[in-house]
């Protein structure tokens, strides 16, 4: 059996290919730069060029590429995009046009003249994907299922803050059922204002195996948990240190105990250890994340977590972790947990897990067994079966 995992953050999507004959350790994978950063560099090289640029597609992970997008339209080039790629930059198409961008029906895009770079949008490319491991003779033409993590906002109405709209919906996931796959959906589940994860599913719409698409943020707290020392704590703080969002669960034997969610670009490492602490001791209020221009936090349970046990209660992962580098606080004792020896794929084994909570039977148990199990036989790829 084999699935295939991406995790698309806003550096890179880090892509891994469980493999049910090889231990988990020896499966293959491939950190890349995200479809962003790619859209990002085409469309420098079209401002060098001096050239126009159509975007096409659908909406894909914002940030450089829009940031890309900006500068061309400063340096008194065109930017077209048709209304679904627009979208990638705001939900609210008058704001994009607010930026310089022209937005044009799909029929006009394609009156355009030859000279317009034209780029598409997506941030999910499975036949380049399957192209580059034929290239290093791994098929994948015989996959069980696809899973796919993006971060979705989510498409707030208008008049209501992004901020306030993406920290609603984890409230009301959470609520709803608390566990951190309650984030993974089948593709023919993703709630309408999910338009990300949605777009996903359309770029996968051709798929020969089911399609499972998830939130990075969740999947990376859920991936964490298979470091050994992390799985071995009852209780624990998770925090996930992104490029663009932060995010720290605190985790009890009923799951979810509280949250809260932050953009990374606006903390330092004092104001993340005074909310960490907060969020420890069950004193932290939305209030306090809301108005420092994060997403917001929730407690759901009253007993605090005392970080100044013994051991490991406070987990680190994400790839700005540096962010915790240096003498740690006495009442903090950072662990940087490395889930089967690799930390830049938790989110990718969190994916696994909420498979494992949402596939089959057939497909679940024994992809369940292959995660939690720590006595098996290491196996190598040269002893797969052809």
């Amino acid at each position: 059996m084999k699935i295939l995992t991406v995790d698309i953050g806003t550096g890179t999507q880090d892509i891994f290919l469980y493999d049910s004959s090889l231990d988990v350790e020896n499966g293959f994978k491939l950190v890349l730069p995200s479809p962003t950063m790619i859209i990002r560099k085409q469309i420098q090289a079209a401002t060098a060029r001096r050239q126009p640029i159509l975007l096409t597609g659908g909406i894909m992970g914002g940030g450089p590429c829009a940031w890309a997008a900006e500068d061309h339209v400063r340096a008194g080039l065109p930017v077209y995009a048709t209304p679904s790629a627009a979208r990638t930059f705001n939900d609210e198409l008058e704001k994009v046009e607010r930026m310089g961008i022209h937005i044009i029906p799909e029929e006009e895009a394609h009156n355009l003249p030859p000279t317009v770079q034209r780029l598409e949008l997506r941030d999910f490319n499975f036949p380049l994907l399957a192209e580059t491991f034929a290239r290093f003779q791994v098929s994948l033409a015989d996959l069980a299922a696809v899973c796919v993590a993006v971060f979705d906002h989510g498409d707030a109405p208008p008049g209501v803050s992004d901020r306030q709209f993406r920290f609603d919906y984890l409230d009301d996931r959470i609520r709803a059922k608390n566990s951190l796959s309650a984030f993974a959906y089948h593709a023919a589940d993703i709630p309408a204002s999910l338009t990300r994860l949605r777009s996903v599913a359309q770029d996968a719409s051709a798929l020969p195996c089911p399609l499972l698409v998830m939130d990075t943020a969740p999947a990376a707290i859920l991936g964490a948990g298979f470091d050994p020392t992390c799985a071995a704590r009852e209780r624990r703080l998770v925090l996930n240190i992104g490029n663009f969002h932060t995010i720290a669960i605190r985790l009890g034997p009923g799951g979810i105990e509280g949250i809260f969610e932050h953009h990374t670009g606006e903390i330092d490492r004092p104001r993340l250890e005074t909310f960490l602490r907060a969020l420890a001791d069950g004193s932290l209020k939305h209030a306090d994340i809301f108005n420092d221009m994060g997403h917001g936090a929730l407690v759901y349970h009253a007993s605090p977590l005392p970080l100044s046990n013994p051991g490991w209660d406070l987990v680190v992962t994400g790839p700005r972790r540096s962010l915790f580098s240096g003498t740690p606080s006495p009442d903090l004792k950072p662990y940087f947990a490395t889930p089967f020896g690799d930390m830049m794929l938790a989110g990718n084994f969190g994916l696994l897990a909420a498979a494992a909570d949402l596939l089959p039977a057939d497909l679940s148990e024994p992809l369940r067994h292959a995660l939690s199990s720590s006595t098996r036989r290491a196996r190598a790829p040269w002893d797969m079966e052809e």
